[in-house]
């Protein structure tokens, strides 16, 4: 991993979006299911924002990129377009840069539920690594222009005929509120074990 830079994307790599947005079409046909098209434009304006993960070869070839995306007023947000060039495969990226873009979410929106939809069982396991667990369509966003971005997928006749309840791809959520509940009942339970041992101590 060397040789690799995983980093925050900003300006110049903007000359990198034509051939990130190939990357993600050629691995959306290779697999024959998920990952909608996405512009050299949609790429560009993500890098813009400071919105996109990208790891880089030797400074020089792209590795790998991904990008995060808000919707329903902020309230959700979804890493999206996870892709490693063939090249570069099986050397750990795809974790580094979810890693990157999970870190970077939770930056940027840190009140966001992050959720996504994904074929993947390798990217699955990232999320699941990363905290996320696999929910029904009806726990993530309802905004229609996510659900739109779903149009150019070759699976979006079936979500439609689902009436958008399911799909091929998995649904997965990470509340940040759920964590914390889980967190501080989980120091509850510490402080109230410390206290009775106190008292045991005490008693003898």
């Amino acid at each position: 991993m060397d040789n690799f830079v995983i980093t925050v994307a900003d300006d110049s790599h903007l000359i990198f979006a034509s051939e990130i947005s190939q990357l993600i079409e050629e691995s959306a046909r290779k697999r024959g299911t998920g990952i909608a098209k996405r512009s050299p434009e949609y790429i560009a304006e993500k890098i813009r924002q400071g919105r996109a993960v990208i790891a880089l070869y030797q400074k020089r070839h792209i590795a790998g990129f991904c990008y995060i995306e808000s919707w329903g007023h902020q309230q959700y947000v979804a890493n999206s377009g996870l892709v490693v060039h063939p090249d570069y495969r099986n050397k750990g990226l795809a974790n580094s840069i979810k890693a990157k873009a999970f870190k970077l979410s939770k930056k940027v929106f840190p009140k966001a539920k992050l959720f996504g939809l994904t074929t993947s069982l390798a990217v699955m396991k990232i999320n699941s690594d990363l905290g996320y667990r696999p929910v029904t369509f009806s726990k993530l966003t309802d905004d229609e222009q996510f659900w739109k971005g779903c149009s150019s997928c070759v699976n979006y006749e079936i979500l439609q005929s689902k009436n958008r309840e399911n799909c091929l791809c998995t649904g997965m959520l990470y509340d940040p509120e759920e964590k914390n509940r889980k967190w501080e009942q989980k120091t509850r339970k510490v402080k109230e074990t410390i206290a009775g041992w106190k008292k045991k101590v005490m008693i003898k």
